[in-house]
């Protein structure tokens, strides 16, 4: 076994240290009568003090770093001592007769070398802090004040501490615990609440401030970032937990404030207890695998242990890496992918027949309102002819549970896309009521997606990135926004409630003013709107809605076993339903928009060609 100086170093030391033990431990029991029996001497010498050593190098106490081992690292010496104690007895038990060691030296020496072991560790500990301690910093520490003195928060205190080369000196926590207020953490002062925040802002100058709640509600977080953007002060917060893969904070892992910690309520947490019932061991076919609900969707499928996930999409480049991504982080997991247009129903059966589905997620569809209002034919035969192939070969194919993803667009639908989504609801509804005992065919409607592609935070963060401006249609805009995990945590929810037919709708707050995100985004970027980066407004597109609703005046809802998933009463009549259908693809593969948006308008009454105001 080859050691490097500071290895060898260090057993070396151990190993004389605890040498040196055995003839003090000796001496302490017999005193001067020790150094009489020589005899015993030369035996330890030749049989006790070469086992220490072994023992020190095999039990990897040279791995140990002396500067930064904590409790846990005392675990291994201390288990090397109590090993080598056992075998002290036993050199006693079988040398009895020939040499004279007294029973309780082994125990002298256990303590004793507890005890050596223990301060030799802390010195080196102490060396390093004064020497670190006597450095001359080469720059400015940041005053740093910590909103949460909770786990995360004192966990960060204490890097900051430790770590100086970061630049950052914590000097104060804000936390609304009163038990907490008026006390010092790790020696570092409470001082005040979070409400406090301007009056501490005033008195102890930070230079940055640290949201160290990870759990807390936007509100929270919203109201820290505008008081801390007013004082002209920089702000960061800390992920959460689902972010944090080694479950333990660090210094590193401070982030700046994203728009998802804005959202004007707490995220929705949804029961997932249910899920696992209908996704364990089945045989899982996602449509639109490669989008950004499509690819979160098989990310928290594979948690509950799929048997196989078919990803299917027509984009090569997006299904290829939401493939090697599935490959590369989880090896166990069985999946294919394919590529394919939904609106080829022969080779969609073709894919039926191959990999069987029990559970189809149909996330794909052309979802840009004014690129489908240039070219609506494409909205009907990809969006409802899509869906109508997908449901009909899941009847064929006996799937147990189809979950459509549909939106917010689709209630009084001023655009052809949003009205394609609505009809695609029609057709779920109509294969519910086909659909045999134990089948479950149901649609899900939520809102904006954060962070997905083509919504609002990417196209805005690329245009403060080219210095602006940030395009707005109109300054009274207002849409529903929610987080790609709570959407993709919807979409799973809904096949586990076993509702067949039913449209789920999940509450999401108070709409959020397109103005405001835009705002917050140019001052997360460390600008200031209209100063550094200019806001237009452009004025409303064909199709766009200065609102979006959830819900038709008529429908209301009914509730479900989950407070914040609400069902959307039916109340379509579906009589004429199909031959409307046959006759609008019909129309939609002549490309003759007129006709085609007359058929929309009989189909979904509530369709209005236009904008709404």
């Amino acid at each position: 076994m080859m050691l490097n100086k500071r290895a060898f170093a260090k057993v070396m030391i151990d190993g004389v240290i605890w040498s040196l033990i055995t003839y003090i431990a000796f001496y302490l029991r017999l005193e001067n009568a020790a150094f009489r029996n020589t005899d015993t001497l030369l035996f330890i010498s030749a049989t006790v003090i070469p086992i220490k050593f072994l023992i020190v190098i095999f039990n990897g106490h040279y791995k140990i770093s002396w500067r930064y081992s904590g409790f846990a690292d005392f675990i291994k010496p201390s288990m090397s001592i109590l090993i080598f104690t056992l075998v002290y007895y036993l050199i006693i038990a079988l040398s009895y007769g020939s040499v004279l060691i007294p029973r309780t030296v082994p125990a002298i020496d256990a303590a004793l070398t507890l005890i050596a072991f223990l301060s030799v560790r802390m010195m080196a500990q102490m060396l390093n802090r004064t020497k670190k301690s006597n450095q001359k910093e080469p720059y400015e520490l940041k005053n740093i004040l910590i909103a949460g003195a909770g786990e995360s928060g004192t966990m960060i205190a204490k890097e900051m501490q430790r770590h100086k080369g970061l630049g950052m000196y914590p000097i104060g926590f804000l936390d609304d615990d009163r038990d907490k207020l008026n006390q010092r953490i790790s020696g570092i002062p409470v001082l005040g609440k979070i409400a406090d925040l301007n009056k501490v802002i005033n008195s102890h100058k930070p230079d940055e401030i640290v949201i160290a709640m990870p759990s807390e509600s936007g509100k929270i977080v919203r109201e820290i970032f505008e008081k801390a953007s007013l004082a002209n002060i920089a702000c960061r917060t800390i992920p959460g937990l689902q972010e944090i893969i080694s479950g333990v904070v660090s210094i590193d892992q401070l982030r700046k404030v994203q728009v998802e910690d804005l959202l004007r309520r707490k995220p929705v947490q949804l029961n997932t207890e249910n899920i696992e019932s209908y996704l364990k061991g089945k045989r899982i076919l996602v449509t639109g695998a490669g989008g950004s609900i499509g690819s979160e969707i098989v990310r928290q499928i594979r948690n509950y242990f799929p048997e196989h996930i078919t990803l299917l999409g027509r984009g090569e480049n997006s299904i290829h890496e939401i493939y090697q991504e599935c490959k590369r982080k989880w090896e166990f997991l069985k999946l294919d992918a394919i590529i394919a247009d939904l609106r080829d129903k022969r080779s969609l059966e073709k894919i039926f027949k191959e990999t069987m589905p029990e559970v189809v997620f149909h996330a794909a569809a052309h979802k840009h309102v004014y690129l489908m209002e240039r070219n609506p034919s494409q909205a009907i035969l990809n969006n409802v002819v899509g869906t109508k192939h997908l449901v009909d070969l899941s009847l064929k194919y006996k799937v147990k549970t189809f979950v459509n993803i549909s939106t917010d667009k689709a209630i009084n639908p001023t655009s052809v896309m949003g009205a394609s989504k609505r009809i695609s609801e029609f057709i779920v509804e109509d294969a519910s009521q086909k659909a045999k005992e134990g089948q479950c065919y149901v649609s899900v409607r939520f809102g904006n997606v954060l962070g997905s592609r083509g919504s609002v935070v990417p196209i805005f963060k690329e245009q403060i990135r080219r210095g602006g401006p940030v395009t707005i249609t109109h300054p009274d805009m207002v849409r529903y926004f929610m987080t790609i995990p709570e959407a993709s945590q919807l979409v799973l929810q809904a096949g586990a409630m076993k509702m067949n037919g039913s449209v789920f709708v999940l509450d999401m707050g108070e709409p959020v003013k397109i103005i405001d995100m835009a705002k917050d985004l140019i001052r997360l970027s460390g600008l200031e709107p209209d100063v550094d980066i200019k806001i237009k407004f452009t004025g409303i597109r064909p199709g766009e809605k200065l609102y979006e609703e959830l819900l038709n005046a008529e429908e209301g809802t009914n509730v479900t076993q989950h407070e914040k998933i609400y069902i959307a009463k039916n109340s379509n009549n579906l009589n004429d339903f199909n031959s409307h259908l046959k006759e609008l693809l019909v129309i939609a593969e002549t490309d003759d928009e007129l006709n085609l948006r007359e058929m929309i308008k009989k189909m979904v009454p509530t369709y209005k060609n236009g904008t709404i105001n």
